[in-house]
């Protein structure tokens, strides 16, 4: 057979609320729709089910905006509650423009509002990244694995903006089981050329191979990738961040 692997999405999965254990709900959905759960697979979960999971939701009409929210608010044309929510989970801003602002998070990652989505939940809602991605992610790989007694690998997924192209993609906001990064430095290709610049962000290229079959309006959240190489390792999403050192657009 030539190299190849699948990806699979797993349909059928409830609404999910603050409190739920996804574990069982993925591994029935799977079982359910006639693809379990085998050894090697790699799943790409939506932060979005993580949230609400974890209970990442604020209510705006509970926010009281501080005269900083405000003032931004009013710079950007964004509701101030909105704003201030944001802030809470900012380490920095980075840029700022009419109806967006760019950040940087309390977890590192540089994407417009921190993050914050108001997509896919309740009216005057919005739904925030989880407290800490990797963590989540290594508690859904260990619920999986004593479910299923399966060696599996996670991903947690959210759309970001990037720079010099326009569009979302998925990326890796959170993982386990896996290295993140696969390096090719000092290699020698066909050629006879030693590679020099070549870091493939494997983990973000699956986020991103998975995000067609999710889509953003089909309510398929997780998904299953099959037969894909992944080196196992008791890794996280912190290589996937650039040292502000060498990252020449902070």
């Amino acid at each position: 057979m030539p190299t190849r692997y699948e990806v699979i999405g797993v349909e059928g999965l409830p609404e999910i609320a603050p409190g739920i254990d996804l574990s069982p709900l993925i591994v029935e959905a799977a079982r359910r729709q006639g693809t379990p759960l085998a050894a090697g697979d790699l799943l790409v979960v939506s932060q979005k089910i993580v949230s609400k999971a974890e209970g990442r939701l604020v209510r705006l009409d509970q926010i009281r905006p501080s005269a900083r929210a405000a003032a931004l608010a009013v710079e950007i044309d964004r509701d101030p509650r909105l704003v201030e929510v944001i802030l809470g989970e900012t380490r920095r801003i980075v840029r700022q423009a009419k109806g967006v602002l760019i950040v940087e998070t309390h977890h590192g990652w540089i994407c417009a509002n921190a993050g914050v989505d108001q997509s896919n939940v309740d009216p005057d809602t919005a739904c925030l990244l989880p407290v800490d991605s990797d963590a989540s992610a290594r508690g859904l790989r260990r619920r999986l694995a004593e479910l299923t007694g399966l060696t599996l690998a996670v991903i947690i997924a959210d759309t970001f903006g990037r720079p010099w192209r326009e569009g979302l993609v998925n990326v890796a906001v959170g993982l386990a089981g896996f290295e993140p990064i696969v390096s090719y430095l000092g290699e020698t290709d066909p050629a006879g050329h030693v590679l020099q610049a070549t870091i493939l962000a494997v983990a973000d290229e699956l986020a991103s191979a998975a995000e067609p079959v999710m889509g953003k309006l089909d309510r398929i959240p997780v998904v299953i990738i099959r037969g894909a190489r992944w080196t196992p390792a008791e890794a996280d999403s912190r290589p996937l961040l650039r040292d502000p050192s060498r990252d020449l657009f902070r």
